[in-house]
């Protein structure tokens, strides 16, 4: 086929094509893009380039007319979906609870105001930067579960239930060594105290988890690999303040950083929901309307 050609049954297609067909262009392209968005903080994301090799070679051997190599890979096709679902469970299932816990950037009127939202959630950031940096000065050992889409009311059932407005000094009397509390995570929902002394889940992977690191923060990554939580865990060996999220720990964290990050995370609204972006579109040109009308 000539480029001319090729030119034609595109123009062909496009004077063809209706808004339904635009609108189900436009979406696919959206699922397509979350998706990659989702797989590529994960070991998947490497998985996809993989296949895309494999199928890129799969195709010149096809057309190269290569028999021998081109049969053995048809063959490693028809059974490969099978075997990436059994191999990359754990990470298919982040994906799809990533997907339910999504957020689609409109209030269903079950929560909270934002505005109180965010006052509490203030008072709480506060409460935690100041609990941390104490318990890192004494090295003493803290886990902290900040519960965001994904409710947490299993573990926060085999705890203890205190429902208690946050404090520096609520949290070190909870992680003073040889309480009967001590022992456990604290997990926060709506800006308070839920529960303590909660146990959380293992890693998925806990054979490629560093060695060095403590019981603590082996749960830390076990709790964000199966939720969207962040967890904070201050380390009792060397002071230092770590966040989990997504399974992944990342350490050396002071007070301004764990503030930034808390009050980005909680706090301010999704600027990037597809939703969102829509709902102030359609705010603007309606504002816009309005003022044509009156001038």
């Amino acid at each position: 086929m000539s480029l001319r050609d090729f030119a034609d049954s595109i123009f062909s297609v496009i004077k063809t094509a209706e808004l339904v067909d635009v609108f189900d262009i436009l979406l696919l392209s959206y699922i397509v893009y979350t998706f990659i968005k989702m797989v590529r903080e994960t070991r998947a994301g490497q998985l996809m380039k993989g296949l895309v090799v494999f199928f890129a070679a799969f195709l010149i051997t096809s057309w190269l007319e290569m028999k021998a190599i081109t049969y053995l890979m048809s063959e490693a096709l028809d059974i490969g979906l099978l075997a990436l679902v059994i191999m990359f469970q754990p990470e298919l299932r982040r994906a799809l609870e990533k997907a339910g816990h999504s957020k689609l950037g409109f209030n269903f009127g079950m929560s909270r105001s934002t505005a109180e939202s965010a006052a509490m959630w203030n008072n709480a950031i506060e409460a935690i930067c100041d609990s941390c940096v104490e318990l890192s000065a004494t090295y003493t050992g803290a886990l902290i579960v900040v519960e965001r889409q994904t409710k947490l009311g299993e573990q926060i059932d085999n705890g203890t239930i205190m429902n208690a407005q946050p404090s520096k000094e609520l949290f070190g009397n909870i992680f003073y060594p040889k309480t009967p509390l001590h022992d456990g995570a604290v997990i926060m929902r709506d800006g308070m105290i839920m529960a303590a002394a909660c146990f959380l889940p293992k890693p998925q992977k806990e054979e490629l988890v560093n060695k060095k690191l403590g019981s603590r923060h082996r749960a830390a990554i076990g709790m964000s690999e199966n939720s969207d939580a962040i967890v904070i865990v201050v380390s009792e060996e060397t002071g230092s303040i770590s966040v989990a999220e997504n399974g992944l720990l990342t350490s050396g964290f002071t007070r301004e950083r764990l503030k930034e990050l808390l009050q980005n995370r909680l706090i301010e609204p999704d600027e990037g929901s597809v939703f969102v972006k829509t709902a102030k579109h359609i705010s603007h040109i309606t504002k816009r309307k309005g003022k044509d009308k009156h001038e």
